[in-house]
């Protein structure tokens, strides 16, 4: 018999009808393009198959554009529903969907493949490395986030979306309270994606520990790898605690178990544990690469060294550490008692100081500099203080005694905010002007740019600066409307114009995008900013093979050094005849393996155990194949290097 939610599998309404319209308009529109300009097999051979991490990081950064603008419109949803009382725009069960929807796409499907996309641009790139370590896994890591994220957003049209937050709180998740679909969809859609976010913290820390250019001593990384490094130790410790927790809840709703239902023996509040120890080194693993930008940022368009190296290191390591013992302050009103409340809370001030370390690092490296006053750099500024903001007010609400009086109120929303985007999304910002040029051969217009930095953080402050007096007036978060008299509703107004002005900053960005494809300035030299790291002593785009020759590096900054520095001398030796260089081969199996799982997984989301079977059976079956294949790699000939290099103008 199959679950009574089967009769409702299509989700009906006006706004449904319209978005299954514009899927079904969009979708025809692609295939109609690529079949016009017969472009499906460059699309397999060189996209859908590829192990290029710079491609791959490339495909990362367009899925997550795309999640941001699915999210942003989640949150223009919200600030219309919250604009004026009483409004109808949204009813109370569409409203819970939109804001789990958007809290979810935008941490875990927009910041996280944002940063994992840059990291996959730069980093190896950084350390002089032809590859990452895993380029097979790498795929691997991408397929299985995208069909992840696609196994997510599917809900909105099939099934009906998540609706009981982003933290998905148990009992309110669980099969009692939340019988339908929705929810399978959070728990299958995250395990799918956190799969390849694992894989990649493997991936990631392999390569920079065994693959860094001749020379390249851990104390000489870029800023950016060294961030990538301890995000990657936080990935592979955080995230399986998730999946344990994930897969738990998962089993109380699919085959009647209760670890999490207290009318059984269970207990909720091992839930709100799992999910927090998890929750809160996260919020460190979507900043500290966001960190390593902006110290990247800040000292090349300063035309200096970055200040406190080893301190910035220090800090990093520390924040690292402090990031797995402050989750309890996310439920300081649960009764635990001073003792508990006390301990995580001075845990939670004293990550501040780190903090507070790296900010003061950046000023100062910025003192007495030939400041550029870039895009990249533009937002590089606008991080520190809107951080700061962040971060203060996260110090107050670490307070145990006040935090009573902010928790769930709309204060909290605006602390997050603050930081997450203020922190998170400026410094992708950041990095996405920084490295545009390495990734694509042309620079982002600038004009545009600053029509997309003012319109953007203006508009941001509008929308949230508000809400700090929001939630202390007393308005509280997941609220979905309010009746009037509170005082509450200029404030709510002027924050939904502010959300809107944010979207107007984002169409700026895609201007940009379209106007620079074909009229942007070309990095012909690969060196588009005078930088200081090895990506860019190549060319843009790299090369398949990115270096020639690996490099051999003599301290930090080697480019710089390699251009103007005291070891210049070192750099300058006598060119070594090209040898052919050992690449690993495309597959299509990464791709095809992580369709299975979204097969699978869309199968048990509806219970349909035979459809989640054989779609587990077809994933086993490539994995076999794979353990069989002995044609995994290929030689890139002298030729082949030769006629690369002098299209570069490298001979």
């Amino acid at each position: 018999m199959l679950p009574h939610y089967f009769n409702h599998l299509f989700v009906t309404g006006t706004d449904i009808y319209i978005a299954d319209v514009l899927i079904i308009l969009t979708s025809l529109g692609i295939v109609g393009v690529l079949t016009y300009f017969k472009k499906w097999k460059w699309l397999w051979r060189e996209w859908l198959t590829t192990v290029d991490h710079k491609k791959i990081g490339i495909m990362y950064i367009i899925a997550a554009t795309a999640m941001f603008f699915r999210g942003g419109m989640d949150g223009l949803m919200m600030r219309t529903q919250l604009a004026v009382p009483n409004n109808h725009f949204l009813g109370a069960e569409h409203y819970d969907q939109v804001f789990t929807t958007h809290g979810t796409i935008m941490i875990l499907f927009m910041a996280m493949p944002y940063l994992i996309g840059l990291i996959n641009v730069a980093m190896p790139l950084q350390i002089g490395a032809r590859d990452v370590a895993f380029p097979y896994l790498n795929a691997i890591s991408f397929w299985t986030f995208f069909f992840g994220a696609m196994l997510f957003n599917l809900s909105f049209v099939i099934g009906g979306s998540p609706d009981a937050g982003w933290t998905s709180y148990a009992p309110l998740a669980g099969p009692t309270f939340d019988p339908g679909p929705g929810e399978n969809y959070y728990l299958f859609g995250l395990n799918l994606a956190g799969i390849g976010t694992l894989a990649s913290g493997i991936n990631f820390l392999v390569t920079i520990i065994k693959m860094r250019a001749p020379g390249m001593k851990l104390m000489d990384m870029p800023m950016f790898t060294w961030s990538t490094l301890i995000t990657s130790i936080l990935i592979i410790f955080a995230f399986p605690v998730l999946t344990v927790a994930l897969s738990l809840l998962t089993f109380d709703r699919l085959f009647g178990s209760h670890i999490f239902s207290m009318t059984h023996g269970g207990m909720p509040m091992m839930w709100v544990n799992l999910f927090w120890i998890w929750g809160h080194p996260e919020v460190y693993i979507v900043i500290l690469p966001a960190f390593g930008i902006l110290s990247e940022v800040i000292s090349t368009f300063s035309g200096k060294k970055l200040f406190g190296y080893s301190a910035m290191v220090g800090s990093m390591v520390a924040i690292a550490f402090l990031s797995f013992t402050v989750w309890v302050h996310h439920f300081f009103t649960m009764g635990a008692g001073p003792a508990v409340n006390s301990f995580f809370g001075v845990s939670t001030m004293l990550i501040a100081i780190p903090t507070g370390v790296k900010v003061f690092n950046w000023i100062f490296t910025m003192y007495r500099g030939k400041i550029r006053f870039t895009t990249a750099m533009l937002w590089a500024l606008a991080f520190i203080p809107t951080f700061v903001v962040g971060g203060m007010t996260g110090v107050m609400l670490a307070v145990a005694p006040a935090d009573y009086q902010y928790h769930n109120s709309y204060f909290l929303i605006a602390h997050f905010h603050y930081t997450l985007i203020g922190g998170t999304v400026f410094g992708v910002f950041a990095g996405l002007y920084y490295w545009w040029p390495k990734m694509f051969g042309f620079k982002l217009n600038e004009r545009l740019g600053r029509w997309n930095f003012w319109t953007f953080i203006i508009s941001f402050n509008v929308t949230f600066l508000p809400m700090f007096l929001l939630g202390l007036m007393g308005m509280t978060r997941r609220m979905y409307t309010y009746p009037p008299g509170l005082g509450w509703s200029h404030l709510n107004m002027i924050e939904t114009v502010g959300a809107f002005g944010q979207a107007i900053g984002m169409m700026f960005l895609a201007v940009n995008i379209v106007w620079s494809i074909k009229y942007g300035e070309r990095d012909v030299t690969g060196d588009a900013w005078d930088g200081r790291a090895l990506e860019w002593s190549t060319t843009s785009p790299a090369p398949e093979y990115n270096f020639a020759h690996v490099p051999v590096v003599y301290g930090r900054d080697a480019f710089w050094d390699m251009k103007y520095g005291k070891n210049r001398e070192k750099y300058q030796v006598k060119a070594k005849p090209y040898r052919p260089i050992h690449m690993p081969n495309n597959s299509g199996r990464p791709f095809l393996m992580s369709l299975a799982f979204f097969i699978s997984f869309w199968g048990f989301v509806f219970k349909w155990y035979l459809v989640g079977g054989l779609g587990l059976a077809a994933v086993f079956v490539f994995m076999y194949l794979r353990s069989f294949e002995y044609d995994t790699d290929h030689y890139i000939s002298v030729e082949e290097i030769e006629h690369t290099e002098a299209a570069a103008g490298r001979l």
